[in-house]
């Protein structure tokens, strides 16, 4: 390969970086020309950890047999049982802090000590090097802070001097433009996981201006946890955190399959919104939503209690209304979040299902607006809330047993 044809290679990933192109993509292509200029590479892995409560990492794998790269992904308690992790390449290069390694795979050279690299000799492979580019402290995001590479050749000789050279020396913007697109990914995975994926794409497309937003109509979810400071107060604090994580788990798979955006934690409470045209089916995916929960909260308190955990109960509110959606707060600390009447009033109607034994109290204006749930809906009566001017109609939903009992906390 001439240094022409290594600029332009270089050239190009570069301009495949600023397309926005994948990973994977870009992979493909990389190794594409570099099979193009003599280069034998039989296989190639690009792997970089990210910063994601579940996914550890991401590895970038390209067959010369196979149409295109894919990707694979490990969780972030990646273990394989009866395997080591110092038998995995990486995983050793890692540990080890190397940056270089190679081993030779022909039929006549000894065994690796990796069984991965063993497969690679019975698929053909002769010759494997890996590469680790790491990137500089204050650049890291978190531990996405290198990026390893493997190269794999079925030559009968492996690779020669002048492949290794040439790997190497293009390996380095490769990794950048990895980096870069591993970047935007990070980024938007932490704000959605942050903010929700409809407000952390409101934010990383520009809407970033203090007060700005707009007034949308939305059933609003207020739900949280009963006697939760009593819990807190005798429970150890590693058994609480699970606990809190094993019932928000419930209450955000649960808003997030109907359709809803959890906006934020509230200490033991959640707050969500369904937007959607008509509002009625907002309301029915609130209302199906809240069904469901019912449920699968039983379910996890069943369970909890079987192993001895600490349990509690849990309250619904569902109301609609118009609210800010957009950003609040100061400078330099804003939260893109819904304000207005109607999130204070649906925090007086969750504080109503203790006076009421429910667990699911809906406001009148939700059960007007409500589309196919309303004949799911039975009347509480007529209240005052707190700090709401006007007396408003209760509801709750009918259960599916036989009575056609209202939900209370202990159904």
């Amino acid at each position: 390969m001439t240094p022409e044809t290594a600029l332009d290679i270089t050239q190009w990933v570069v301009s495949e970086g600023l397309k926005g192109s994948s990973e994977t993509e870009i992979l493909t292509g990389f190794c594409q020309r570099l099979v193009g200029e003599g280069v034998p590479l039989m296989r190639a892995n690009l792997s970089q950890p990210t910063l994601h409560p579940i996914i550890g990492g991401h590895n970038f794998i390209w067959w010369r047999d196979e149409e295109a790269a894919v990707e694979e992904d490990w969780q972030r308690s990646f273990s394989r049982e009866g395997v080591k992790a110092s038998r995995i390449p990486f995983s050793y290069m890692s540990s080890e802090n190397l940056w270089r390694m190679r081993h030779r795979l022909g039929p006549d050279d000894p065994p690796s000590g990796f069984p991965l690299l063993e497969r690679f000799r019975a698929r053909g492979g002769t010759d494997y090097f890996a590469l680790g580019t790491a990137f500089g402290e204050g650049r890291r995001l978190g531990p996405a802070d290198r990026v390893l590479s493997s190269w794999l050749s079925d030559a009968a000789a492996g690779f020669d001097d002048h492949h290794i050279a040439v790997i190497e020396k293009l390996a380095q913007p490769l990794a950048l433009t990895v980096k870069s697109a591993s970047a935007h990914r990070i980024a938007h995975s932490v704000i959605a996981t942050y903010l929700g994926a409809d407000a952390g794409r409101r934010v990383l497309g520009g809407e970033i201006l203090r007060g700005s937003g707009e007034t949308i109509r939305a059933a609003l979810w207020y739900c949280d946890l009963q006697g939760f400071t009593k819990i807190a107060d005798t429970t150890p604090r590693d058994r609480l955190l699970a606990m809190l994580d094993d019932y928000f788990e419930c209450m955000v798979t649960t808003v997030h399959e109907h359709g809803g955006q959890v906006l934020k934690f509230m200490g033991d409470g959640v707050l969500a919104i369904f937007q959607g045209d008509p509002v009625a089916e907002s309301c029915d995916a609130a209302l199906d939503a809240a069904d469901r929960l019912l449920r699968r909260m039983a379910a996890v308190t069943a369970r909890r209690a079987a192993e001895s955990l600490p349990v509690t109960g849990f309250r619904v509110a569902l109301h609609l209304g118009d609210v800010m959606y957009g950003n609040i707060g100061a400078r330099d600390r804003l939260d893109f979040t819904v304000v207005g009447p109607a999130v204070n009033e649906v925090s007086r109607i969750e504080a109503m299902c203790r006076s009421l034994d429910q667990t699911l109290v809906i406001s009148q204006a939700f059960a007007e607006a409500a589309g196919r749930s309303r004949e799911r809906l039975v009347s509480l009566g007529r209240y005052a809330l707190r700090g709401v001017r006007r007396p408003q109609e209760l509801f709750t939903l009918f259960t599916e047993a036989e009575d056609e009992a209202p939900i209370s906390p202990a159904a």
